[in-house]
């Protein structure tokens, strides 16, 4: 067994440069194209966002395929991929032990879940939509940890060696469901019965 040596929290850390969108600008640019709602408050509109972003990634969570973002800007879902290669050091039992202790995910039986974005399938082609990316709030990311080892078989299985292709595509869609339907049809088909 390795060692675990603790992490020296007064080592100097590298953060990454923030960019907040909901500035000064946004607003005063938001109630410029919106003058119906010049009365409301920085606060107010803030508010609305969050409550809005909650909704969007409840629903991301709840359903097995995902949701089209407004405006057809693209795919969100969650994918359920295989373990990864790399050691995942699970730091809290590492520290507690004293040796390193790696989170194996046995309550989804070695899969991990991750949150994807693509823009691939959308119906109108999006300009330079190579450069486009997402990245999942805080709350997103821990209400997925939260809620995916009780459902992590639901969520569509994502092939690491092939290209991001959602299940979206009709013949792919069409050969599972009626695969499925035959598996259930097997079950109750009695040959005596005609």
């Amino acid at each position: 067994m390795e060692s675990f040596n603790k992490p020296n929290l007064s080592a100097p850390r590298y953060r990454p440069e923030v960019h907040n969108i909901l500035k000064k600008e946004f607003f005063e640019s938001f109630k410029k194209q919106h003058p119906k709602y010049k009365n409301l408050d920085n606060g107010e509109i803030r508010k609305v966002i969050k409550k809005f972003n909650k909704f969007l990634f409840q629903k991301v969570i709840d359903t097995r395929d995902g949701i089209r973002l407004p405006e057809s800007i693209g795919w969100l879902f969650i994918g359920t991929c295989q373990k990864s290669k790399k050691k995942n050091i699970d730091f809290a039992k590492s520290k507690e032990y004293g040796v390193k202790v790696t989170n194996k995910n046995w309550a989804s039986d070695g899969k991990l879940a991750k949150i994807f974005f693509t823009n691939y399938a959308t119906k109108h082609k999006i300009k330079n939509r190579e450069f486009w990316s997402f990245v999942a709030c805080r709350e997103f990311k821990r209400a997925v940890a939260k809620s995916y080892p009780e459902n992590w078989n639901m969520y569509v299985e994502v092939d690491a060696r092939k290209k991001l292709k959602l299940a979206y595509d009709k013949k792919e869609y069409v050969k599972k469901h009626y695969a499925y339907l035959d598996s259930e049809r097997l079950k109750t088909y009695n040959e005596f019965d005609i």
